[in-house]
């Protein structure tokens, strides 16, 4: 799109430089060689937009002829309707409603196409088979660049191909075994925490925010376990790295509004305009680079001073010798945002699910009672023994419910990807630059990959012979939670196990109930999904003063 408006504008100097040399005669009457070039250029971009968004997409798209909601308007497409409803909630309904082969045909505004996959054959070509030749769009690369760092998640082609090479010891499962008494611990000080808090409160209800406790939680599992920093955001909510993510994934107008304006002004210039807001992700993004850098120096001396490292993920990933300073800084941007914000939105989904379930939630605790160590449940976290990952990965109920949580509500509703010349997916041509849709939000829901009660909260789905890991879905691709192929999470084991914990401490801890039994959900957040206005809960402390 800005290659074809610089071609415009050099078109227009061309244009002018001819009409001024052979004295042509232009519509509009000026002696004006800057006049006439920028009414050129309108006249051009005028009629570019009438073939784009008019002309081209109604007339002769290779598009126009797949399956594609009834719903659209002629010049908007269904972007009003998008807009409108939380992210992927349309496309959700367009699955069911919308006779298909595997791939949808929608329009965004203006009629720039999207082309949604919504079958296992489809899905396997884009993500395994050729995922190197559909890459994340460029303006989505640069919009969140600056937060995330150049690491392993935006890199594309060769570079991610080295990136998730040298990085994928420091993911190996065997590894992440390692950091499940880290994984408890902080559970278990998170409970306390909450215990803590219900204690001293004056109100009765005995009623928290879940979703700021679970961002605490997160942020310091990817710290300790992750970069062997204990940032205690648990036990410090005024935490300076606690309080610049919470600005970051802020979803407040003002953001969304730059989210939507970001799709038609270069990076560099929305960045420019004179709005709290970016001088706020500016600080923000400062803040967490500064963090960044001194994390690795420290880490950096240890290891040229030849001492001992630690099991977290950045100590691992730099004793690969395979990246150089910069480089460890853009994964370690990359680890702390992506790891503790999209864990906090599943933590703030279990606990929503298992509120209205609570025969779930009483057959979980059940479980955790009877596998478990009273004491590790409710003792004081400071005296327990070690939680192993044999402990918690034998709980198959429990395994059961994260698996099914995730499923229901897959943190990351839909992500893109986009082809940079011709191609085809199941051989429906495609052209260059059209946006292709993998939503998770919606596969993970479909009714001919899941069953008739595949909008239900359902976690014996994933019980019996040959179901903990398939949920009874005969296709791998049913579930699109952590993607599949070369770009599939490279922290899916991580995330998981961290997940499996702090749900175990929780229900171990609290019955759990709605505040306002009244509440109807809604669904928000910005990069991640969450209970929109965030989720109040009513936690009744359980075996309190019991023994194992």
């Amino acid at each position: 799109m800005a290659v074809r408006k610089r071609l415009l504008f050099l078109s227009s100097v061309l244009v002018s430089l001819l009409s001024s040399r052979f004295k042509l005669s232009l519509a509009f009457k000026s002696d004006s060689f800057v006049f006439n070039t920028f009414a050129v250029f309108t006249v051009l971009l005028s009629v570019n937009f009438l073939w784009g968004a008019v002309i081209y997409p109604h007339f002769f798209s290779p598009l126009r002829h797949l399956p594609q909601p009834k719903d659209g308007n002629f010049l908007l497409g269904h972007f009003v309707r998008i807009f409108k409803q939380p992210t992927g909630e349309p496309q959700k309904e367009w699955l069911e409603t919308v006779p298909n082969d595997g791939l949808i045909y929608y329009r965004w505004l203006f009629n720039e196409p999207r082309v949604m996959l919504t079958s296992p054959k489809a899905l396997a070509e884009v993500l395994v088979q050729r995922s190197y030749e559909f890459v994340k769009p460029r303006r989505v690369r640069n919009g969140i660049r600056r937060i995330l760092g150049n690491g392993v998640l935006l890199a594309e082609g060769d570079e991610h191909k080295r990136q998730r090479r040298q990085l994928m010891p420091a993911f190996a499962f065997r590894h992440v075994k390692d950091l499940y008494p880290i994984f408890w611990a902080k559970s278990r000080e998170m409970t306390k925490a909450m215990l803590d808090t219900i204690r001293s409160s004056t109100e009765a209800s005995n009623g928290v925010e879940i979703g700021e406790w679970a961002s605490r939680a997160a942020l310091d599992i990817i710290g300790v376990a992750g970069v062997g920093q204990d940032f205690r955001a648990i036990s410090d909510p005024s935490n300076e790295l606690f309080r610049t993510y919470r600005t970051i994934f802020s979803s407040n107008k003002t953001a969304r509004i730059l989210a939507f304006v970001a799709a038609f002004l270069p990076e560099t210039l929305l960045r420019l305009l004179p709005l709290k807001r970016n001088d706020d992700i500016r600080e923000a993004v400062n803040t967490i680079k500064k963090t960044a850098m001194d994390l690795v120096r420290s880490k950096r001396s240890k290891l040229e001073k030849g001492e001992r490292t630690d099991l977290d993920i950045l100590s691992v990933a730099m004793e690969s010798g395979g990246f150089s300073d910069e480089d460890i800084v853009n994964q370690l941007m990359t680890f702390l945002a992506a790891g503790h914000e999209t864990t906090a939105s599943s933590l703030s989904w279990a606990v929503y699910l298992l509120c209205k379930h609570p025969e779930v939630q009483s057959r979980l605790r059940d479980e955790l009672r009877s596998q478990l160590p009273r004491a590790t449940l409710t003792g004081d976290p400071t005296e327990e023994g070690n939680i192993t990952s044999q402990d918690i990965d034998k709980l198959a109920y429990l395994n059961a419910v994260i698996n099914e949580v995730l499923r229901l509500f897959p943190p990351v509703p839909l992500t893109f990807r986009e082809c940079e010349y011709d191609t085809t997916i199941q051989g429906q041509l495609i052209p260059a630059d059209t946006r292709i849709v993998v939503a998770p939000w919606v596969v993970n829901k479909s009714l001919a990959l899941w069953g008739n009660d595949a909008m239900e909260f359902n976690p014996d789905r994933w019980r019996g012979t040959g179901r903990a890991n398939t949920g009874g879905a005969e296709s791998n691709y049913a579930s699109l939670t952590f993607l599949h192929g070369p770009r599939s999470c490279i922290g899916k084991d991580f995330a998981k196990a961290e997940f499996a914990c702090l749900v175990a401490a929780l229900v171990g801890a609290f019955e759990m109930e709605l505040e306002d039994k009244d509440w109807e959900l809604k669904i928000g957040g910005a990069i991640t999904a969450r209970p929109k206005g965030g989720l109040r809960v009513v936690l009744t402390p359980v075996g309190e003063g019991e023994k194992a």
